[in-house]
């Protein structure tokens, strides 16, 4: 009778996104770690010229801060996994804001490059990426219709904070000197903190707490004969319990599931990915130099970068409004794709840019494929994994992105040296995004689209399937579990149903009794056998 005990075989009800409410904080959250997060790095280029006078090195030597920076946020993102499985994601990304603060006040205090390296690199560089990942990780939790939105929104923190780090950088330094740069950088860094702590897990355990009271009360009220019920109920709350207990050992949630390499449209991203990184960031990182190089001023191919930026704030969050639309979001990967392209196109026709108005123009259209692609990229891949496996695919795809990022920009500054030419470079870097959308395309019209034509097996849901099929996944294996134990119940719990099953049994006699007897059945059985087959075609619609 009544709604069964979750743990008895039965679903427990998921806690819905809220798509909006306090997921409009964590979204906040999200905005300040991510321009945190890439902008940073770029930020701190504004101190490289002192860094070379007091430490006399070069600049390829302070270039090593951004770039540990950046190799720490990529490389460290299975270990961020691991991190936010086993202890969740507000304890990571508090301990990630104190280090990332940490960082940048002790290399305030170091006294040779090696040291900034430790300090500057290594440390902040660790502490922003248990920062970014666990704020993305989040804001899937607490959105699911409006996601692409969110993402959107999300992803705008990282040219609104490049536009606004820089000049503070520049003001700090003209007033305080590097040190005095570094010490108030890393307490602006503390805001990390503050943006973890906003980050409330939506977890099931209210839900569960309230279905066993309200199951108790029923249980009671349906058979409120005495002792013996309440022991049976008692002791089968017991048995319950010697269960769960039994059970606890095999819930351990896996450190990184590498079970997402078995998803086709995983494994698509990922080499999509890895190619479009490739020549992704080679144009905005030469861009003023090839500026300069076509005779156009220090003040305005500079301001290049701006123009990128300003286009860039606008173009993720329009970007992640069109995602969100019915007849788009289904076709989010074809939308990706075709950011990809727009991408590297305009790399190619900018490439014999010639003057700056051309320069300009190229700036323009980059701005808005270069947002597109940042909107979409996270999404796509919830879109894939699901939010409950996007915490280890998360962490997989920035390890291999990493890569891409250490052969990427430092081949097309070598290939700049030896070629004196730049026109080459934006050739081969458009190339490169221009097959890394081809080839998601492509694949995922002639893999994924096959493999929804064939009919799924009925307790094997798809891999790709969103996140709603990805969270109950685990669900659904519990409850198989407990459905096999069903079978094989405890002496102490058979005896208490039985003794149970007698008195209301005995009960509802004794009322047909004092009602008259039962209704008249439908003369193929007898008075009595329609009147208990009655009674348990009615216990059977509870």
């Amino acid at each position: 009778m009544g709604r069964p005990d979750p743990e008895e075989g039965q679903l427990p009800a998921p806690v819905k996104p809220p798509d909006g409410g306090w997921g409009w904080i964590v979204l906040l959250g999200c905005f300040v770690i991510t321009g945190f997060s890439y902008a940073f790095p770029k930020a701190v280029s504004v101190y490289f010229k002192e860094l070379m006078k007091d430490f006399h090195v070069g600049y390829s030597d302070t270039a090593w801060i951004s770039s540990i920076m950046l190799a720490m946020l990529y490389g460290t993102g299975p270990v961020c996994s691991i991190m936010v499985n086993q202890f969740g994601c507000r304890p990571v990304m508090l301990i990630g804001g104190l280090l990332a603060s940490a960082g940048m006040i002790l290399a305030s205090f170091t006294t040779n490059i090696i040291e900034l390296y430790l300090t500057a690199g290594v440390l902040t560089g660790l502490g922003m990426a248990l920062n970014f990942q666990p704020s993305l990780i989040m804001l899937g939790t607490y959105f699911d219709k409006r996601r692409p939105l969110a993402n959107g929104l999300a992803a705008a923190g990282s040219p609104v904070f490049l536009s606004s780090l820089s000049p503070l950088g520049q003001v700090l330094l003209e007033k305080f000197g590097w040190r005095g740069g570094f010490l108030i950088m890393g307490g602006l860094l503390l805001n990390c903190c503050t943006c973890g702590a906003v980050m409330r897990p939506l977890d099931m355990g209210m839900k569960r707490k309230m279905g066993k009271a309200q199951d108790k009360y029923e249980a009671k009220e349906m058979l409120p004969i005495g002792g013996k019920s309440e022991e049976g109920i008692s002791t089968t709350d017991g048995t319950k319990k010697g269960k769960k207990a039994k059970k606890k050992p095999k819930k351990g949630k896996k450190l990184l599931d590498f079970s997402i390499f078995s998803n086709r449209g995983f494994i698509i991203y990922t080499i999509s990915k890895f190619i479009l990184v490739l020549g992704l960031f080679v144009p905005p990182i030469l861009l003023v130099n090839y500026a300069k190089d076509t005779g156009v001023p220090d003040t305005e191919a500079a301001f290049l970068l701006s123009i990128i930026g300003f286009i860039d704030i606008f173009a993720r969050p329009a970007c992640g409004m069109v995602a969100g639309l019915k007849w788009v979001r289904p076709h989010v990967a074809y939308l990706f794709s075709f950011s990809m392209l727009f991408n590297g196109l305009t790399d190619i026709c900018s490439a014999r840019a010639s003057n700056y108005t051309g320069l300009v123009i190229f700036c323009v259209f980059f701005g808005i494929s270069y947002g597109m692609v940042g909107a979409l990229q996270f999404e796509v891949l919830m879109a894939i994994v699901g939010s409950q496996k996007f915490s280890s695919a998360i962490g997989l795809v920035l390890l291999i992105e990493a890569f891409a990022v250490l052969i990427g920009p430092p081949s097309a500054g070598r290939l700049v040296d030896a070629l004196k030419n730049y026109e080459v470079i934006f050739y081969l870097a458009g190339s490169e995004v221009v097959l890394s959308a081809l080839f998601l395309g492509v694949a995922s019209y002639c893999c994924l689209n096959r493999g929804k034509k064939e009919p799924p097996p009925e307790n094997n849901p798809s891999a790709g399937g969103g996140s709603d099929t990805e969270e109950a996944e685990s669900d659904v294996q519990e409850a198989e579990e407990h459905s096999s134990d069903n079978h094989q119940p405890a002496h102490s719990t058979d005896n208490a149903v039985v003794v149970a099953n007698e008195e209301a049994n005995h009960v509802a006699e004794e009322q047909r009794g004092e009602g008259g007897g039962c209704p008249a059945g439908d003369g193929e059985v007898s008075a009595r056998d329609g009147c208990n087959a009655d009674q348990m075609v009615e216990r059977d619609s509870f």
